[in-house]
């Protein structure tokens, strides 16, 4: 697996490959490389000729006092799980090269990116979607490969190349899971011993709103009661539970029903350190 940290660089090795008629599969990563990221570097093999991942911890997408400064950072041994997987090239670009002195250009998902994740965390999704829309441009991949665990952001992505125009296809890819169905993060590392047995909780509840919903119940209703229950099974507090329309993430209007289209659940609630968002398909 090469390693390069320049623009010209990628652009380079990514040129040869399309002068040979290859193609590009892209997975863009923040590092602290677990099976949710491995999944999604065999979900490009079986697709593209190529596979590049990027490695870069985006200061945009931090608010002041988030964890920044203590977010996972080990390149060498993600470098060497993304190697072992068969990745063809690492971009592992330093800030200078991604936000040069006097960057100014901020790509903003209006009203998609402001509810939810963006109502807790107002600068989030601007941050994820200028740095996704430069890596993009960057490589030119034939296709980008996003986990589903971060449902809202795989959306905003979607949106945000439809609008601009940019020919790259974004896949989506199932969350990958521990045996206990917590689901796959970096930030998992926060968790102290006994507030890992509790991170199952939050899946758990997910599912049983996901199942009362399918069957009738009021998913407003249902979110007050998942609220309720994450806090008795042991979460610090919970910033939402939602049951949303799985295309736009707006609300139902009354009772879900499948012929409404596919529907997702999705909640971010607090447990110590961590701060963990998932989300089950209705």
């Amino acid at each position: 697996m090469d390693i390069v940290r320049t623009v010209a660089d990628l652009r380079t090795r990514v040129s040869a490959w399309r002068g040979t008629g290859e193609t590009v599969g892209l997975v863009p990563t923040m590092g602290g490389i677990h099976e949710g990221h491995l999944a999604l570097v065999r979900a490009a093999g079986e697709r593209f000729d190529r596979t590049v991942a990027t490695l870069f911890v985006n200061p945009k997408q931090f608010a002041p006092g988030e964890d920044f400064g203590a977010y996972p950072r080990d390149e060498e041994g993600d470098a060497g799980r993304l190697d072992a997987e068969g990745v063809d090239l690492l971009f592992v670009p330093p800030e200078s090269v991604m936000y040069p002195e006097a960057h100014a250009t901020r790509v903003e998902v209006a009203d998609l990116g402001s509810i939810l994740e963006g109502a807790f965390r107002p600068d989030f999704f601007t941050g994820v979607a200028t740095v996704v829309a430069k890596l993009l441009l960057q490589v030119l991949p034939d296709a980008a490969l996003f986990g589903e665990k971060d449902f809202q952001q795989l959306r905003v992505v979607q949106r945000m190349v439809l609008d601009l125009d940019v020919p790259v296809e974004i896949v989506g890819v199932p969350t990958v899971r521990e045996p206990d169905g917590l689901a796959f993060s970096s930030r998992n590392l926060y968790l102290s011993a006994p507030e890992r047995e509790i991170a199952p909780a939050l899946f758990a509840t997910l599912s049983a709103v996901a199942e009362a919903v399918r069957a009738g119940a009021d998913p407003e209703w249902r979110e007050r009661w998942a609220e309720s229950e994450l806090v008795s099974a042991g979460f610090d507090s919970v910033d939402y539970v939602a049951v949303r329309d799985g295309a736009t993430l707006g609300r139902y209007l009354g009772p879900y029903a499948a012929g409404q289209g596919p529907g997702r659940v999705l909640a971010a609630a607090r447990l110590g350190k961590a701060r963990l968002i998932d989300n089950v398909a209705l």
